[in-house]
């Protein structure tokens, strides 16, 4: 199923429930509510309106700046990483042999067992699991520090190779923060709450017209429930319709049988 027809289908019902939630109470505070008590106030409760919607509306574009810009900080890392494997797998081309192997092998196992193991992990926030492919680093740099380089070149080489590991755990690192990362309960319950109060001052609006007034209602809260929607998802970069995509590793996993990266190859095909 493609991703923007899954998106509509799982936004369509929250958006068209919310709407409808918001009618119901409209039509439940009009039987409550006489709009005679209300018209009078019209001018107070308009200023009312501007100030809690124009809060609402600020809080709401900055979340939505800041989740936006996690997920994109996320994705790079990924891109990132994937690329830092490739450079670590191809520069320990140059090591001898018996190391080169180990290392390769190794780096091939970690990229497997992310794709295979920590990409639901990181979604389902199993620290376990995570743990695990965590070990297939490990053996990379058992293997990385048990390698003795025979001559000043291969002594350069190690050097870049520690020097490429190094950096590629500390984008792993980064990338796993970012998958742990989320908005804290606090701020989720003043979204959610700012949603149902700014949806219910609609209904001080002393619109005459039912249709009218269910019509505006219907729409803001809508909105605001497509808002939330984005946000909620956004905020798991990894799980969720919009998540970074696995593409990344895919292509260093393929890059690993590039000749270049074989000790023996003169150049790259």
């Amino acid at each position: 199923m493609p991703l923007w027809l899954r998106t509509v289908l799982r936004l369509t019902p929250i958006v068209f429930a919310a709407s409808a939630a918001a009618v119901v109470g409209l039509i439940g505070f009009r039987a409550l509510v006489p709009l005679d008590s209300i018209r009078g106030s019209s001018g107070e409760l308009g200023n009312y309106l501007q100030t809690v919607g124009g809060i609402y509306a600020v809080l709401l574009a900055f979340v939505v700046y800041v989740v936006w810009g996690q997920f994109n900080d996320a994705r790079g890392l990924v891109e990132r990483e994937a690329t830092a494997l490739e450079d670590l797998h191809r520069t320990a081309s140059g090591l001898p042999n018996g190391s080169r192997l180990a290392i390769q092998s190794g780096l091939r196992d970690y990229v497997d067992a992310v794709l295979r193991d920590e990409w639901v992990a990181m979604a389902k926030h199993d620290e376990s699991a995570i743990e695990r492919v965590s070990g297939k680093l490990d053996a990379v740099w058992l293997a990385i520090h048990s390698c003795r380089p025979s001559d000043p070149i291969q002594q350069m080489i190690y050097g870049e190779v520690l020097s490429r590991f190094n950096e590629l755990t500390d984008l792993r690192t980064n990338r796993l923060t970012s998958a742990r990362f989320r908005i804290p309960l606090t701020m989720k319950i003043l979204l959610y709450s700012g949603a149902i109060i700014v949806t219910g001052s609609m209904y001080l609006i002393a619109i005459p017209q039912l249709w009218l007034h269910s019509l505006v209602t219907a729409a803001l809260a809508g909105a605001v429930a497509h808002i939330l929607y984005l946000i909620h998802d956004l905020d798991d970069a990894f799980d969720g319709d919009w998540q970074v995509a696995r593409r990344p590793f895919e292509r260093a996993r393929t890059s690993f049988d590039r000749p270049c990266h074989q000790v023996d190859s003169a150049d790259c095909a």
